[in-house]
């Protein structure tokens, strides 16, 4: 690396890397090797690899000694060049996907649909529930989840196109869950939405409604953190709609109100049967799809929280 180039960088970058050249299948790129007394944010080395990319028109991998399960999810979902030092090498500028626990595999960049999501879930969430795929045909799980039988059909090729599940019968069809936990998750993250649909604000719940308290509200169920001034409560967007034509909701706004309510893209109630919270809350996945992104470091480590408690 020409000392000169070396200068030109900003003072944060080399203070945080130690750079070096490497060359792999015939291509020279940067090693960005984290110093150990620094460990920045995702977003922070995703921004400044870039600005090492562009003053060296290099490719750059990030090198960890240690990184958590939460972390190497978010770089991967990200499509950040790494090495996790003796466990995995992930490099999809190379096209290269080295892991030590999971397969090499071709992910589509297609999303899962709300309702494809929402029965990944169920199973995740559910998974102490003995027989329940196999006694369950997609009628029967249509009825069950209030979706149409066309809609569950829709939901279970999703699934089985992104290599997530297996479809079994002919005139009685059933799905089939059959990988580890953390293999499905894992296999299923490139896949998974932010089951908001939108955020609007409103100073009163409607009378009778109830609603789970989503987002941060939800946290102190799930995680260490306490929960925040802003209350926020999940709602599901035909349920929305519904109150919205009848004109229920106080002062309707997109800036603020005493409650955040979040628009759901499927039924948030659903998930959250017979699971062991107070049934007051959002289910812990998709609390932490809604909150996966969010730079705040608390919320992070929360995150960090559900998954290692919930998955893995």
């Amino acid at each position: 690396m020409r000392a000169e180039n070396i200068e030109k960088l900003p003072l944060y970058i080399g203070s945080t890397f130690h750079l070096y050249w490497a060359n792999l299948f015939n291509q020279n790129f940067i090693v960005a090797a984290l110093k150990s007394e620094v460990k920045p944010t995702i977003e922070q080395v995703e921004k400044w690899s870039r600005v090492i990319e562009t003053m060296f028109d290099k490719k750059v991998v990030l090198a960890y000694v240690q990184l958590t399960a939460l972390e190497r999810q978010r770089l991967m979902q990200r499509g950040i060049n790494f090495i996790s030092l003796g466990k995995q090498l992930f490099l999809p500028s190379f096209l290269l996907d080295l892991r030590e626990s999971f397969p090499i595999r071709n992910i589509p960049k297609e999303k899962l649909l709300p309702s494809a999501q929402f029965l990944l879930l169920y199973y995740l969430l559910h998974r102490n529930q003995k027989n329940f795929w196999d006694k369950r045909n997609f009628k029967e799980l249509a009825e069950k989840f209030q979706y149409t039988q066309m809609g569950i059909t829709k939901a279970t090729e999703n699934l089985r196109l992104a290599e997530l599940c297996k479809i079994i019968g002919t005139k009685d069809k059933y799905l089939q869950f059959d990988k580890e936990i953390s293999a499905l998750w894992h296999d299923a993250s490139p896949f998974l939405v932010d089951p908001v649909l939108k955020r609007i604000y409103v100073d009163k719940i409607p009378a009778g409604l109830f609603l789970l308290c989503s987002n941060e509200s939800a946290l102190p169920e799930y995680t260490d953190m306490n929960p925040s001034r802003q209350q926020f409560r999940a709602i599901e967007k035909k349920r929305f709609y519904q109150l919205l034509e009848e004109n229920q909701f106080a002062n309707l706004n997109d800036e603020e109100g005493e409650y955040c309510l979040e628009v759901w893209k499927y039924d948030p109630l659903l998930l959250v049967e017979e699971l062991y919270n107070d049934d007051s809350v959002v289910d812990p996945l998709s609390l932490y799809l809604t909150l996966k992104d969010n730079p705040d470091e608390r919320i992070e480590m929360a995150m960090e929280q559900i998954i290692d408690k919930y998955i893995w």
